[in-house]
Protein backbone atom coordinates (compact mmCIF):
# COMPACT_ATOMS: atom_id res chain seq x y z
CA UNK A 1 0.00 0.00 0.00
CA UNK A 2 1.60 3.51 -0.81
CA UNK A 3 2.22 6.20 1.73
CA UNK A 4 -1.08 8.38 0.37
CA UNK A 5 -3.11 5.65 0.13
CA UNK A 6 -1.97 4.46 3.99
CA UNK A 7 -2.15 8.03 4.96
CA UNK A 8 -5.90 8.19 3.52
CA UNK A 9 -6.99 5.00 5.42
CA UNK A 10 -5.81 5.98 8.75
CA UNK A 11 -6.84 9.42 8.21
CA UNK A 12 -10.79 8.04 7.42
CA UNK A 13 -10.17 5.62 10.59
CA UNK A 14 -9.13 8.69 12.59
CA UNK A 15 -12.35 11.07 11.41
CA UNK A 16 -14.66 7.81 12.72
CA UNK A 17 -13.00 8.01 15.77
CA UNK A 18 -13.57 11.28 16.51
CA UNK A 19 -17.39 11.43 15.33
CA UNK A 20 -18.00 8.65 17.34
CA UNK A 21 -16.84 10.06 20.19
CA UNK A 22 -18.53 13.76 19.59
CA UNK A 23 -21.94 11.34 19.36
CA UNK A 24 -21.16 9.28 22.65
CA UNK A 25 -20.43 12.92 25.22
CA UNK A 26 -22.23 15.49 23.17
CA UNK A 27 -22.11 17.66 25.99
CA UNK A 28 -19.29 19.47 25.64
CA UNK A 29 -20.04 20.47 22.12
CA UNK A 30 -24.19 21.52 23.21
CA UNK A 31 -22.22 23.67 25.94
CA UNK A 32 -20.00 25.46 23.87
CA UNK A 33 -22.92 26.12 21.10
CA UNK A 34 -25.34 27.31 23.59
CA UNK A 35 -23.16 30.50 24.04
CA UNK A 36 -23.76 32.32 20.65
CA UNK A 37 -27.05 30.91 20.40
CA UNK A 38 -27.62 32.59 24.06
CA UNK A 39 -25.81 35.77 22.75
CA UNK A 40 -27.88 35.71 19.40
CA UNK A 41 -31.42 35.63 21.62
CA UNK A 42 -30.34 38.26 24.00
CA UNK A 43 -28.99 41.07 22.05
CA UNK A 44 -31.89 40.68 19.44
CA UNK A 45 -34.70 40.02 21.87
CA UNK A 46 -33.44 42.44 24.86
CA UNK A 47 -31.11 44.87 23.03
CA UNK A 48 -32.26 44.69 19.16
CA UNK A 49 -34.34 47.85 19.73
CA UNK A 50 -31.68 49.88 21.10
CA UNK A 51 -28.85 48.55 19.02
CA UNK A 52 -30.60 49.40 15.87
CA UNK A 53 -31.62 52.34 16.46
CA UNK A 54 -27.74 53.14 17.23
CA UNK A 55 -26.62 51.73 14.47
CA UNK A 56 -28.82 52.92 11.83
CA UNK A 57 -28.93 56.25 13.40
CA UNK A 58 -32.80 56.22 13.10
CA UNK A 59 -35.74 54.56 14.69
CA UNK A 60 -35.84 50.87 16.29
CA UNK A 61 -35.65 48.41 13.99
CA UNK A 62 -35.09 44.89 15.29
CA UNK A 63 -35.19 43.37 12.01
CA UNK A 64 -32.02 45.10 10.72
CA UNK A 65 -30.09 44.45 13.82
CA UNK A 66 -30.92 40.45 13.19
CA UNK A 67 -29.65 40.62 9.75
CA UNK A 68 -26.35 42.40 11.13
CA UNK A 69 -25.50 40.13 14.24
CA UNK A 70 -25.93 36.97 12.11
CA UNK A 71 -22.90 36.58 10.24
CA UNK A 72 -21.17 37.78 13.44
CA UNK A 73 -22.59 34.75 15.58
CA UNK A 74 -21.84 32.39 12.48
CA UNK A 75 -18.12 33.29 12.87
CA UNK A 76 -18.49 33.28 16.66
CA UNK A 77 -19.65 29.82 16.74
CA UNK A 78 -17.01 27.96 15.08
CA UNK A 79 -14.09 29.95 17.32
CA UNK A 80 -16.59 28.38 20.29
CA UNK A 81 -16.62 24.65 18.97
CA UNK A 82 -12.94 24.60 17.73
CA UNK A 83 -12.88 25.09 21.75
CA UNK A 84 -14.06 21.46 21.92
CA UNK A 85 -10.89 20.36 19.72
CA UNK A 86 -8.48 21.50 21.88
CA UNK A 87 -9.97 20.09 24.80
CA UNK A 88 -10.11 16.37 22.98
CA UNK A 89 -6.50 16.52 21.60
CA UNK A 90 -5.27 17.34 24.99
CA UNK A 91 -6.73 14.48 26.54
CA UNK A 92 -5.85 12.41 23.94
CA UNK A 93 -2.54 13.39 24.72
CA UNK A 94 -2.86 13.26 28.25
CA UNK A 95 -4.82 9.79 28.76
CA UNK A 96 -2.68 7.30 27.29
CA UNK A 97 -4.14 6.76 23.82
CA UNK A 98 -1.13 8.62 21.44
CA UNK A 99 1.28 6.29 22.94
CA UNK A 100 -1.06 3.26 22.07
CA UNK A 101 -1.14 5.21 18.35
CA UNK A 102 2.78 4.88 18.40
CA UNK A 103 3.08 1.50 19.06
CA UNK A 104 1.01 0.66 15.93
CA UNK A 105 1.34 0.72 11.91
CA UNK A 106 -0.62 3.88 11.59
CA UNK A 107 0.20 7.26 9.44
CA UNK A 108 2.04 9.23 12.35
CA UNK A 109 -0.05 12.50 11.01
CA UNK A 110 -3.54 10.85 10.96
CA UNK A 111 -4.00 11.14 14.22
CA UNK A 112 -4.04 15.35 13.84
CA UNK A 113 -5.58 14.96 10.45
CA UNK A 114 -8.82 12.77 12.10
CA UNK A 115 -8.84 15.88 14.59
CA UNK A 116 -8.96 18.29 11.95
CA UNK A 117 -11.49 16.89 9.30
CA UNK A 118 -13.76 15.79 12.40
CA UNK A 119 -13.63 20.00 14.33
CA UNK A 120 -14.34 21.30 10.57
CA UNK A 121 -17.17 18.76 10.15
CA UNK A 122 -18.60 19.88 13.41
CA UNK A 123 -18.25 23.55 13.07
CA UNK A 124 -19.93 23.59 9.82
CA UNK A 125 -23.17 21.59 11.39
CA UNK A 126 -23.45 24.13 14.64
CA UNK A 127 -23.03 26.82 12.14
CA UNK A 128 -26.45 25.38 10.42
CA UNK A 129 -27.77 25.54 14.06
CA UNK A 130 -26.97 28.46 14.59
CA UNK A 131 -27.98 29.82 11.13
CA UNK A 132 -31.22 28.13 11.64
CA UNK A 133 -32.25 29.67 14.84
CA UNK A 134 -31.29 33.07 13.01
CA UNK A 135 -33.96 32.10 10.41
CA UNK A 136 -36.73 31.16 12.00
CA UNK A 137 -36.42 34.42 14.46
CA UNK A 138 -36.36 36.55 11.25
CA UNK A 139 -32.86 36.37 9.36
CA UNK A 140 -33.32 36.72 5.36
CA UNK A 141 -30.88 36.86 2.99
CA UNK A 142 -32.80 37.31 -0.28
CA UNK A 143 -30.14 39.27 -2.58
CA UNK A 144 -27.56 36.66 -2.52
CA UNK A 145 -26.91 34.81 -5.38
CA UNK A 146 -26.16 31.64 -5.66
CA UNK A 147 -22.41 31.70 -6.32
CA UNK A 148 -22.29 34.27 -3.29
CA UNK A 149 -23.67 31.35 -1.06
CA UNK A 150 -21.13 29.16 -2.29
CA UNK A 151 -18.16 31.48 -1.56
CA UNK A 152 -19.96 32.56 2.03
CA UNK A 153 -19.81 28.50 2.55
CA UNK A 154 -16.50 28.18 1.58
CA UNK A 155 -15.20 30.95 3.87
CA UNK A 156 -16.89 29.38 6.68
CA UNK A 157 -15.17 26.46 6.00
CA UNK A 158 -11.51 28.09 5.46
CA UNK A 159 -12.47 29.82 8.72
CA UNK A 160 -13.11 26.68 10.23
CA UNK A 161 -9.68 24.84 9.58
CA UNK A 162 -8.19 27.99 10.57
CA UNK A 163 -9.10 27.76 13.69
CA UNK A 164 -9.31 23.55 14.12
CA UNK A 165 -5.47 23.97 13.15
CA UNK A 166 -4.83 26.63 15.89
CA UNK A 167 -6.95 24.90 18.42
CA UNK A 168 -4.73 21.81 18.14
CA UNK A 169 -1.78 23.43 18.71
CA UNK A 170 -3.30 24.83 22.09
CA UNK A 171 -4.14 21.12 22.98
CA UNK A 172 -1.11 19.89 22.40
CA UNK A 173 0.66 22.38 24.13
CA UNK A 174 -2.10 22.13 27.21
CA UNK A 175 -1.26 19.85 30.28
CA UNK A 176 -4.82 18.66 30.57
CA UNK A 177 -8.29 19.50 29.26
CA UNK A 178 -8.89 22.23 31.82
CA UNK A 179 -5.85 24.25 30.72
CA UNK A 180 -7.06 23.66 26.87
CA UNK A 181 -10.40 25.15 27.92
CA UNK A 182 -8.25 28.33 29.19
CA UNK A 183 -5.98 28.65 26.56
CA UNK A 184 -8.56 28.27 23.63
CA UNK A 185 -10.84 31.06 25.22
CA UNK A 186 -9.48 33.89 22.90
CA UNK A 187 -11.17 31.83 20.05
CA UNK A 188 -14.84 32.61 21.67
CA UNK A 189 -13.72 36.09 23.45
CA UNK A 190 -12.20 37.67 19.97
CA UNK A 191 -15.80 37.92 18.32
CA UNK A 192 -16.65 40.08 21.08
CA UNK A 193 -13.93 42.16 20.36
CA UNK A 194 -14.76 42.42 16.81
CA UNK A 195 -17.32 44.02 14.48
CA UNK A 196 -20.09 40.89 15.84
CA UNK A 197 -22.25 43.57 17.62
CA UNK A 198 -21.15 46.89 16.76
CA UNK A 199 -19.55 48.67 13.96
CA UNK A 200 -15.90 49.38 14.65
CA UNK A 201 -16.49 53.13 13.57
CA UNK A 202 -18.93 53.50 16.41
CA UNK A 203 -16.30 52.25 19.27
CA UNK A 204 -14.01 54.24 21.29
CA UNK A 205 -10.74 55.65 18.86
CA UNK A 206 -8.55 53.88 21.46
CA UNK A 207 -10.13 50.49 20.86
CA UNK A 208 -10.99 50.44 16.82
CA UNK A 209 -7.50 49.08 15.89
CA UNK A 210 -8.23 46.07 18.46
CA UNK A 211 -11.17 45.24 16.45
CA UNK A 212 -10.22 45.65 12.77
CA UNK A 213 -6.77 44.18 13.15
CA UNK A 214 -7.71 40.70 14.32
CA UNK A 215 -9.03 37.67 12.32
CA UNK A 216 -12.61 37.97 12.94
CA UNK A 217 -13.58 41.36 11.95
CA UNK A 218 -12.59 40.94 8.51
CA UNK A 219 -14.13 37.81 8.04
CA UNK A 220 -17.94 39.06 9.45
CA UNK A 221 -17.67 41.75 6.57
CA UNK A 222 -16.36 39.77 4.16
CA UNK A 223 -19.44 37.22 5.00
CA UNK A 224 -21.90 40.23 5.88
CA UNK A 225 -21.41 41.39 2.12
CA UNK A 226 -21.89 38.38 0.64
CA UNK A 227 -25.34 37.35 2.08
CA UNK A 228 -26.03 41.01 2.50
CA UNK A 229 -25.01 42.94 -0.25
CA UNK A 230 -22.85 45.07 2.16
CA UNK A 231 -19.77 46.62 0.98
CA UNK A 232 -16.60 44.01 1.25
CA UNK A 233 -13.89 46.03 -0.12
CA UNK A 234 -11.06 44.99 0.61
CA UNK A 235 -12.03 42.61 3.78
CA UNK A 236 -12.16 39.58 1.43
CA UNK A 237 -8.74 39.11 0.72
CA UNK A 238 -7.63 40.01 3.96
CA UNK A 239 -10.19 37.49 5.54
CA UNK A 240 -8.43 34.86 3.05
CA UNK A 241 -4.88 35.94 4.10
CA UNK A 242 -6.05 35.37 7.73
CA UNK A 243 -6.98 32.19 7.24
CA UNK A 244 -4.46 30.82 5.24
CA UNK A 245 -1.85 32.22 7.45
CA UNK A 246 -3.66 30.91 10.71
CA UNK A 247 -3.75 27.52 8.95
CA UNK A 248 -0.22 26.99 8.31
CA UNK A 249 1.09 28.74 11.60
CA UNK A 250 -1.43 26.25 12.82
CA UNK A 251 -0.35 23.18 11.02
CA UNK A 252 3.62 23.68 11.22
CA UNK A 253 2.53 24.45 15.31
CA UNK A 254 1.16 21.44 15.91
CA UNK A 255 3.33 19.01 13.87
CA UNK A 256 6.38 20.20 15.95
CA UNK A 257 4.90 20.12 19.03
CA UNK A 258 3.04 16.42 18.26
CA UNK A 259 6.49 14.79 16.48
CA UNK A 260 8.74 16.84 19.57
CA UNK A 261 6.68 14.45 22.32
CA UNK A 262 8.42 11.36 23.34
CA UNK A 263 7.49 8.37 21.60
Amino acid sequence: MSSLSLAVRDSSTMLRRNLLHARRYPSLTLNLLLTPIMLLLLFVYIFGDVMSAGIGGGGADRSEYIAYIVPGLLLMTIGSTTIGTAVSVSNDMTEGIIARFRTMAIHRGSVLIGHVIGSVLQSIASVVLVGAVGVAIGFRSTDATVLEWLAAFGLLVLFAMALTWIAVGMGLISPNAEAASNNAMPLILLPLLSSAFIPVDTMPGWFQPIAEYQPFTPAIETLRGLLLGSEIGSNGWIAVAWCVGLSVLGYYWSKAKFNSDPE
